[in-house]
């Protein structure tokens, strides 16, 4: 009976793979397994009881307002079409360049991740207006579609990031648990706002290495990204122009919602809400706010969230049962008995993620492993901030990685016919190797994800 703990993941991982409601299939899994370990006198009906001042403690969690505000600022954004401006006026400007619409899709996604934060919805709309574009244009198809992937789910690792908010939540409680367990009864804490600084050099080193791999293939390749040759009638100083003005609505967003969160002048929460309006004002002066779209906005938030807050509500109920069969004490000798200590231990856990990431969306990931060994690994002295920032760029490759990852799905469903999919595949390996390097370099300078948290703070 002691390997239950293992037999309930491996079951909830096989009704998660026959398509059943991710959030139900976490709770009745566990509930079944909970009343089969009450009859044979292996589970304590005691942890059960626990259920409901877990769901009153999700009801009242102040960060967790910040998801609704956060995916709503998102649709509101992704409806305004800044997307589309944002990508006619960069091309516009970098066109004329061998690469230059690659960059401009570099560029733009990493906004629109800084700005919504919903990996799918930049996929989608960055496949939506720029594929066309790119192939017309006479781009190679493996190129295009590989750097519409990678720079869609930048949305993952940059800041205001929806997995960061639910990471800062894990990791937050998790922390507090491994001090615990080491007798520190006046524990630090790790806030959303610690994660979303110790992303931004990360993040900003995958667009740098992006925009770098881009303009090698450009130099070495010139056929594979030709140059668009620029309008006689569009002039620099128009140009320019135009490039400011689509971009400084969507930068000044993305200033105030973390220069406010950064500066410590408001919660990530009461950042979200500044976020939420500031992307009704943007969606006003576009004169997109309609009731239409609000009405469209309103239910794709409220559909959204109501699936966090049901996989959570079955994370809950999954992890009270998996720690009364145990799976805590298990999960902490093995990890402790890896030869290689901490390090080893890091590396099974983010392959394991890694592994899971072809299968599980992020916020089962985020609910349901994180908090069985993150408790485990902050004992052993893994930096908090550290850990949530590789755990990210973790899943982000891994909704990068062939045949499963999910930006492939989600181009794969808005990509041209005449796009393979063997092209996706391809086009998205050269970028897999650089999320690689990126994770390489976080782990042996951890100072990158973890310097910045400590200059502000």
């Amino acid at each position: 009976m002691e390997w239950m703990p293992f037999i309930l993941f491996a079951a909830v991982f096989v009704v998660l793979l026959s398509g059943y409601p991710v959030a139900f299939a976490l709770g009745g899994t566990a509930l079944i397994f909970s009343f089969i370990g009450i009859s044979n006198g292996s589970f304590d009906s005691v942890f059960l009881e626990a259920l409901p001042n877990r769901l009153y403690g999700i009801m009242i969690n102040q960060i967790l307002i910040a998801v609704p505000l956060f995916v709503f600022m998102g649709v509101m954004l992704e409806r305004s079409k800044i997307a589309d401006n944002l990508l006619n006026t960069m091309a516009r400007l970098f066109g004329p360049l061998r690469g230059g619409i690659a960059i401009s899709v570099t560029l733009v996604g990493m906004l629109l991740a800084a700005s919504t934060g919903i990996v799918g919805a930049t996929v989608v709309t960055m496949g939506l207006l720029s594929l066309p574009t790119m192939l017309k244009r006479g781009y190679d198809p493996k190129i295009s579609s590989g750097l519409i992937c990678a720079s869609g789910t930048l949305g993952q690792i940059i800041p205001p990031s929806i997995v960061l908010v639910l990471l800062g939540e894990v990791l937050s409680s998790a922390y507090q648990q491994s001090q615990l367990a080491l007798g520190i009864f006046s524990p630090d804490t790790i806030s959303v706002g610690d994660l979303f600084v110790g992303a931004l050099i990360p993040g900003i080193l995958l667009v740098a290495f992006y925009i770098f791999y881009i303009a090698l293939v450009a130099w070495l390749k010139p056929a594979a990204m030709p140059a668009i040759p620029k309008d006689a009638h569009d002039d620099s100083v128009h140009i320019i122009e135009d490039v400011l003005l689509s971009m400084l609505p969507p930068i000044a967003l993305i200033v105030a919602v973390l220069g406010s969160i950064i500066a410590g002048l408001a919660t990530p929460t009461e950042a979200a809400a500044i976020g939420a309006v500031g992307a009704m004002l943007l969606a006003a002066f576009k004169k997109q706010l309609t009731l239409t779209n609000l009405r469209a906005v309103v239910y794709s938030t409220t559909r959204i969230t109501s699936m966090v807050f049901m996989i959570f509500i079955g994370a809950s109920l999954f992890s009270l049962v998996f720690r009364g069969f145990g799976g805590d004490d298990l999960v902490h000798e093995l990890l402790h008995s890896l030869p290689g200590g901490v390090y080893t231990a890091v590396f099974v856990v983010m392959l394991v993620m890694f592994l899971l990431g072809f299968v599980l969306d992020f916020i089962e990931i985020t609910f349901v492993v994180v908090p069985i060994v993150g408790p485990v690994l902050l004992t052993m002295g893994v930096d908090p901030v550290w850990l949530g920032i590789m755990i990210a760029i973790n899943l982000q490759t891994s909704f990068l990685t062939p045949p499963f990852g999910f930006a492939l799905f989600y181009l794969r469903g808005v990509a041209p016919a005449e796009i393979k999919t063997s092209q996706i595949y391809l086009g998205v390996a050269p970028f897999i190797v650089i999320q690689l390097i990126v994770m390489a370099l976080l782990a042996y300078w951890p100072a990158l994800a973890t310097w910045l948290p400590t200059q502000i703070s």
